[in-house]
């Protein structure tokens, strides 16, 4: 990820404070110690101020997360952290309940005196839930990106999901579809999509990390003083990338968070990852991709951009709206709808480029996952908000949901946007239930075939 022009440039992170909000950390891990900052910690599972994982054979995954972005350099142990001069800590969350005050507690640590927060946890990976932050942590994310950094916005990195084998997307993950965190996706070392990776319009770049088993995965600290090289999924990216953002900082802490999204968006290289189909280029011929953003983050142009960044303005929000009432779509259809934006023009809120374009939506379906919704823009961009996920049979509405996409940066809002919501011609259900009736036909064959082996066996036992 082109790291070491960042290093050659002389930015490892100095004087940059990153917190990992999730088991714990070993704080006295010989490549941690050294840079561990007790105020970039807390312990809220056991309500202290000491984030020691309080079992290292299961809560390990904070250590390693937190040895990516700030192992210390040069002492023979382990590996290199990306930003292995920055200052390190950790917020012990995820080994106990986890509801919204926790979360809000995580996020809303010490915002003045931390920089980058990264996270690697949200909903259940399981294709079938839609679930988000709720309202104390919603509120932790804007006093965050507001007041945190004194005004400048604190830098939340979030991991985009490992539900990938589930059909999982990552819009239906109320975090990573937030336009307040840096969603970061998965590649494998050979430039191909992992086959955990959840496709989805939210995620904003890429790092390296696992593939398929054989595969190097990342090298990492553990507890108990020691190391690994079994760090794997996007759990292994979103620190990466928080280790890459600490770099930036350094090089220019005037940096808003605004800023660094721009510059996550302007400077990371499709070309590494081209070989993946899936690539489209938008409305200001800018590269970007459903499973991995604007691609592979690089670390040493995103540092020589923001030595020279200049602070980007106010950011505008122009809402439009639409209600459409009692619309029905048959299998292998699609309802379109069309909306006229003036991107409120002539008025204090008037958009001149886009950043995040949220639509949320209200919709009563059955089977939910049987839908695939996509919008495009007015110069032609067309971003898919939501793939058809054949776990999602339960539930069969979305109530408001902001589904985000990243794909119209930089384009033009005015003029008539087109969104599509499109049935599969295929019923999930009914292959579910064929499949369930092929097993039980199977099944039966196979007791028939027992009952009828038993009797002649004991027919020839009874004759001889």
């Amino acid at each position: 990820m082109n790291l070491v022009p960042a290093w050659k440039k002389g930015y490892t992170g100095k004087g940059v404070v990153v917190s990992i909000l999730d088991d714990g950390i070993q704080t006295n891990h010989p490549d941690l110690a050294q840079n561990y900052d007790p105020q970039a910690s807390t312990d809220i599972n056991g309500n202290d101020d000491d984030p020691m994982p309080q079992d290292n054979g299961d809560n390990k995954h904070g250590t390693r997360c937190a040895g990516e972005v700030a192992a210390v350099a040069y002492n023979q142990f382990c590996g290199i952290g990306v930003a292995y001069n920055a200052s390190i800590g950790g917020v012990r969350m995820l080994d106990g309940v986890v509801n919204d005050a926790v979360e809000a507690r995580a996020l809303g640590l010490n915002p003045e005196h931390i920089d980058v927060y990264s996270a690697s946890w949200g909903p259940e990976d399981d294709g079938k839930t839609v679930d988000g932050p709720g309202p104390l942590a919603r509120r932790a994310f804007i006093y965050g990106v507001t007041s945190g950094r004194k005004g400048k916005g604190s830098i939340f990195v979030w991991a985009s999901g490992n539900g990938g084998r589930h059909t999982d997307s990552c819009n239906c993950d109320g975090y990573t579809n937030s336009i307040f965190t840096l969603s970061i996706s998965s590649a494998t070392q050979g430039g191909y999509k992992p086959w955990y990776l959840e496709e989805c319009s939210s995620t904003l770049a890429t790092t390296y990390s696992s593939g398929t088993p054989g595969h190097d995965k990342s090298v990492a600290t553990r507890p108990d003083h020691i190391c690994t090289v079994e760090h794997t999924g996007t759990s292994a990216s979103a620190p990466l990338a928080a280790g890459i953002c600490a770099l930036a900082l350094e090089a220019n802490p005037t940096l808003t968070w605004r800023d660094m999204q721009y510059l996550v968006v302007l400077t990371s290289r499709p070309q590494p990852l081209e070989k993946e189909s899936g690539w489209v280029v938008n409305g200001v011929r800018r590269k970007v991709s459903h499973k991995f953003g604007y691609g592979l983050m690089d670390a040493g142009a995103l540092v020589t951009l923001a030595e020279k960044w200049t602070t980007v303005p106010p950011q505008h929000i122009c809402k439009s709206q639409e209600l459409i009432e009692d619309k029905s779509i048959n299998p292998g259809t699609t309802l379109d709808f069309y909306m006229d934006v003036d991107a409120c023009g002539g008025t204090l809120n008037e958009v001149r480029f886009l950043e995040h374009v949220q639509c949320k939506i209200s919709l009563r379906f059955f089977p939910r996952g049987n839908l695939r919704i996509q919008l495009t823009s007015p110069m032609g961009t067309t971003s898919t908000l939501l793939f058809e996920r054949p776990r999602d049979v339960v539930s069969s509405n979305f109530d408001d949901w902001p589904f985000l996409s990243v794909h119209y940066w930089g384009e033009k809002a005015e003029g008539r946007w087109h969104l599509q919501v499109k049935k599969s011609i295929f019923d999930f259900r009914a292959i579910f239930l064929f499949a369930c009736y092929y097993f039980y036909i199977l099944r039966s064959y196979s007791i028939v075939y027992r009952s009828l082996t038993q009797e002649i066996a004991t027919s020839i036992n009874q004759e001889y």
